[in-house]
């Protein structure tokens, strides 16, 4: 995976719109907010604000990372996602492909992450500092080396889930980060964002959204 930022031109997948929210299915290799330097102003962000204005960031997905993300289309609705985010109130399912087959159905992952500082963006697992990161997974099949997998991240910290799979010995395939050797060699991150269940900024009712995975 190349270190140059290109990222893909698709036109904006719209998942739902209404006047508070509006959730699109974002590609892969597509920045969430701008980066540091004008080469890196491309982002969802900006393309979203674009076509919707009013659009406010509530959450970000990882570049390599593809699938359902929310923004906010009213400082309201910003404000009630965001405390929605941070009380752990949303729940994300997503699904990936994973390097060598998993025995066991289902478990939970439970390793305090920090970002490894002479190597950031990079986290690292750190008993003594890190921040709680929990990460339940279930297989959906494991077959031919790999394993399909559902991660249902119970925080949200920094490649949560990167790290956690590769704590367990099975790296998400084509991660450039975390996997190493053939685990690496995929024209992408196989992790998409596939569902995220949150309660309507105007009212409370539960709303699900549901993107499928291109993998």
């Amino acid at each position: 995976m190349s270190d140059v930022y290109s990222p893909p031109n698709d036109p904006l997948v719209i998942l739902h719109e209404d006047h508070e929210l509006l959730v699109v299915d974002k590609p892969s290799g597509l920045l969430s907010v701008p980066g540091k330097g004008e080469h890196l102003s491309d982002c969802l962000l900006a393309r979203v604000q674009a076509a919707f204005p009013t659009a406010l960031l509530v959450h970000r997905l990882d570049r390599d990372t593809s699938g359902v993300i929310v923004f906010a289309l009213s400082p309201h609705a910003q404000r009630h996602l965001g405390l929605q985010f941070e009380r752990r109130q949303v729940k994300k399912t997503y699904v990936a492909r994973v390097w060598g087959e998993i025995s066991d159905k289902k478990g939970s992952i439970d390793l305090p992450l920090i970002v490894d500082w002479p190597n950031r963006p990079l986290q690292m697992v750190d008993f003594e500092n890190g921040k709680k990161a929990v990460t339940d997974w279930r297989v959906v099949r494991a077959r031919a080396g790999e394993t399909r997998v559902r991660l249902m991240p119970q925080t949200g910290r920094s490649h949560q889930l990167r790290v956690h799979m590769k704590e367990i010995g099975h790296p998400i395939l084509g991660d450039p980060f975390y996997a190493h050797g053939p685990a690496r060699e995929y024209p992408r991150l196989m992790l998409h964002s596939e569902t995220l269940q949150l309660r309507h900024p105007d009212g409370g009712a539960g709303v699900r959204i549901n993107a499928p995975a291109p993998f």
